[in-house]
């Protein structure tokens, strides 16, 4: 594994941040997961170009032009030599003093790792995942924006680990109001009376690139899909519900709060959804 850190490449085992990062003091920087299919790495200029609205809107300045990160995306995964992987793509603020404030990091700290993921087994693909939902409420837009992809994901975490104590593998949450934002790494959606909805960005949800790609297959497919607003009651009566997210690409979810989906089991939408995704990342 070579991994890219400021234009240098590193073994896996003497890849290092500094400890006065503060990517890894506070949180501070942005971050996108790109897939790498059949060789090709899917979406990367929407996942360079949402990077650096990221950066944009926190102020942090990323010491190279966009086209520059796509060859240096490029050319680390030519260099591990994946034909079907993963890539995390990190900036942090860089250096700086012991504070909060940045004022004092002079340059950010570029990163970028070619590996593997899954993050559920194989085997929930084709009989669907039970979720629950969290207490912890996603945090608000008016404090901070979820298209914000930033490093620091304590609430998410928290919710992850509300799901584990429950035996499950996904949460999904709500925001301040009761509305279903997102779940804790994914996206969610849920099919009903022949349409597909999922929640709008202003409700908490991130606005994924593989949430917009489904998005587009349903309407090739001609499904309507819609964004709107969501309650746990939407998510307890809808015909199929199903989640979405680059590391997870398209899951079915059959059971939530104890309440069966449906019934019970992956269903014909999000089938013909999971085909034509797949069709497209192969294609």
């Amino acid at each position: 594994m070579k991994i890219y850190i400021d234009g240098e490449y590193y073994d896996k085992a003497d890849a290092r941040v500094p400890v006065f990062d503060h990517g890894l003091l506070y949180g501070d920087g942005v971050f996108e997961g790109i897939r790498i299919y059949r060789g090709k790495v899917f979406k990367l200029r929407e996942h360079v170009e949402r990077l650096y609205r990221s950066a944009k809107a926190l102020l942090l300045d990323i010491p190279m032009r966009t086209g520059e990160m796509e060859n240096a995306v490029l050319e680390t995964v030519k260099r591990n030599e994946k034909q079907d992987g993963y890539i995390r793509l990190i900036v942090t603020r860089g250096v700086g003093a012991l504070g909060i404030d940045p004022v004092s990091c002079e340059r950010a700290t570029v990163i970028i790792i070619v590996a593997d993921i899954q993050l559920y087994p194989e085997e929930y693909y084709r009989s669907g995942i039970s979720i629950v939902t969290a207490s912890s409420r996603r945090v608000p837009s008016d404090c901070l924006d979820p298209r914000i992809k930033s490093l620091n994901y304590l609430n998410n975490i928290l919710a992850k680990i509300e799901a584990r104590q429950a035996g499950c593998l996904e949460a999904v949450m709500l925001n301040r109001e009761g509305f279903v934002s997102e779940c804790t790494g994914d996206n969610i959606f849920i099919a009903k009376g022949g349409g597909l909805f999922t929640p709008a960005a202003y409700h908490g949800a991130l606005d994924g690139i593989t949430r917009q790609t489904v998005m587009q297959v349903a309407e090739s497919l001609g499904i309507p899909a819609h964004e709107t607003a969501l309650t746990r009651y939407d998510l307890y009566t809808a015909d199929e519900c199903f989640m979405t997210g680059t590391g997870a690409e398209i899951i079915p979810v059959i059971k939530i709060d104890g309440r069966k989906v449906g019934d019970g089991v992956p269903g014909p939408v999000t089938e013909r959804l999971r085909k034509g995704f797949g069709e497209l990342i192969m294609a």
